[in-house]
């Protein structure tokens, strides 16, 4: 059996507080969502909030290899028109063919916090789902607080089930909305809802189930588990578990547990092996420190300490751990003395299109100790890439940074001025720039480009896009060490560097350096690929 995922960190999961996510932060984490596999991905709710109206209008254009993108609203107002409601207007303006439509199953929400009454939601539910399906929509019912519902009233809950699927509703998701039930309850009424749905033979044959859960009693996982063997085939969750209060399902062990544990058809195995990058991926661009312990893809989820342990792993390798941890991309690891993970070197590498010339060990080797010193790789991957061209034997720096001052400065109440000085050698000449920015990292960054562009106008092309900071030490207050993430962009590819230091000025630099040195060796590369064509002999039959 095929379980469907529905990735929703792009809606439910950016309401946890303390994340907040640009409209590039989102395409970015689609696209990745995307090529892992993840079939249907929820955008955000068009109606709400000029940012995700613009993420809808720029993922149009956007060449998706395999995803639905979905768009998210509510129900008809009561007492108003579906034809002329405002957020339903702004589904249809999202022009995704898949629109997912929240409601109530709760006695309490439809009479105190809708303030309607319970046939008029009914209606509001029917007449919703009609118009969106008039309009050529495939639509998905979240059924909200469906088990309080369900435990305050069975049969009005039930009913409103049934209302959305006689409008037409294609897959009916029952939602734990406020975290709190437990996995036999939930089990227990997934399974009588599949009979009265699934069995009933007024009932389209196409229609699904699906199961929505929330992390407020720490069993989101293990109630979206009791869901689907009850008979749910859609699961929705957000990756690394991200979400209000205390989050929402996590995608990540559901998709492990589904695929490993339990059998089902979810991603062919080379995209599991992708799965520790991914959630990784995703906390780096919402700028969260990853759970080092979260199951299958932290990095102490196969990480082995006790002697014992160690003693038995050299071994036997499974006597300590309950899966292989490279099906989910991650490595076993002993502390104190970290073991191999050249496979991984090998492939990340095949993936960005380079050879690893002095050899996988070296680049591991290389990898671990600028990690130690903070650095992290699985969201730069610019960064990575260059570790491996400056490791082979014929690499040459396009240009050496040699000296750089930053001066910011505060006179008579005025703005604060910044400015940068850089002497870098290019070409073997040395260049002698400065250059005023708003900011010091600006500032930086328009004196290299001043000093640079003469030599490689090519680099005119290429801008920032993103740029973020995360203090690796917290305890250390302002003499932390500090982690900067850049994204550059030439065209449509892009690229992201890292720097890491005490001093945000250093880390600001180092990422900066990286980011303008890329572009330029594969450049070079793409030149002497196309000289050594030219110089391929022509042969005349």
């Amino acid at each position: 059996m095929t379980i469907q995922i529905y990735d929703t960190t792009l809606r439910d999961g950016t309401q946890r507080e303390g994340m907040s996510l640009s409209v590039e932060d989102k395409l970015k984490i689609a696209r990745e969502l995307d090529r892992f596999g993840i079939p249907f991905i929820e955008g955000g709710w068009p109606g709400s909030n000029p940012k995700d109206a613009e993420f809808f209008q720029r993922a149009k254009s956007e060449p998706w290899q395999q995803a639905a993108i979905c768009a998210f609203g509510s129900t008809r107002r009561p007492g108003s028109e579906a034809a002329n409601d405002a957020n339903l207007k702004a589904l249809i303006a999202a022009e995704t063919l898949v629109c997912t439509l929240v409601g109530k199953s709760w006695t309490l929400h439809v009479t105190d916090v809708l303030e309607t009454t319970l046939t008029e939601n009914l209606a509001m539910i029917a007449d919703s789902i009609t118009y969106l399906r008039a309009q050529g929509r495939r639509v998905f019912y979240d059924a909200e607080h469906f088990f309080d519902g369900y435990r305050a009233d069975p049969a009005y809950a039930l009913a409103t089930l049934h209302a959305a699927a006689e409008a037409g509703a294609e897959c009916i998701i029952l939602c734990d909305t406020n975290g709190g039930a437990l996995p036999g309850f939930i089990g227990e009424v997934v399974r009588v809802v599949h009979s009265e749905l699934l069995d009933d033979a007024t009932q389209p044959l196409a229609l699904k189930l699906g199961i929505h859960t929330h992390n407020d009693g720490e069993l989101a996982v293990a109630n979206s588990l009791a869901g689907i063997e009850a008979g749910a085939t859609q699961v929705q969750g957000t990756i690394n578990g991200y979400g209000e209060r205390c989050g929402n399902a996590n995608l990540v062990p559901i998709i492990a547990n589904l695929q490993l544990k339990l059998g089902y058809d979810v991603l062919p195995p080379e995209k599991l092996r992708s799965l520790t990058e991914l959630a990784r991926f995703v906390a780096a661009i919402a700028n969260l420190a990853p759970d080092d312990h979260a199951a299958y893809v932290g990095h102490s989820a196969f990480a082995h300490k006790g002697g014992i342990h160690v003693a038995a792993i050299a071994k036997v390798e499974s006597s300590y751990q309950h899966v292989d941890p490279t099906i989910v991309g991650n490595v076993r690891r002993v502390v104190v003395s970290e073991l191999s993970g050249r496979v991984n070197m090998r492939l990340r590498a095949a993936e960005l299109g380079v050879g690893v010339e002095v050899g996988e060990q070296a680049l591991l080797q290389k990898v671990k100790q600028m990690e130690s010193r903070g650095f992290q790789y699985e969201a730069a991957e610019g960064s990575f890439e260059l570790l491996i061209r400056r490791a082979a034997p014929d690499y040459a720096p396009p240009f050496t940074m040699l000296d750089a001052m930053v001066v910011v400065e505060q006179r008579d109440g005025r703005p604060m001025l910044s400015e940068a000085t850089v002497k870098l050698r290019v070409n073997g000449e040395v260049v002698h720039t400065a250059a005023e920015g708003n900011g010091p990292v600006n500032a930086l960054d328009r004196a290299m480009r001043k000093a640079l562009l003469p030599a490689f106008p090519q680099l005119a092309s290429v801008h920032l896009v993103d740029y973020k900071v995360r203090i690796l030490d917290e305890q250390a207050a302002t003499e932390a060490t500090t982690r900067v993430l850049l994204e550059a962009a030439q065209g449509d590819v892009r690229w992201s560097t890292i720097g890491c230091a005490t001093n945000i000025i250093e880390a600001s630099w180092q990422a900066l350096v990286d980011s303008l040195e890329l572009p330029l060796l594969r450049a070079q590369e793409r030149t002497t690929l196309q000289s050594d064509e030219l110089r391929q002999p022509v042969v005349v039959g």
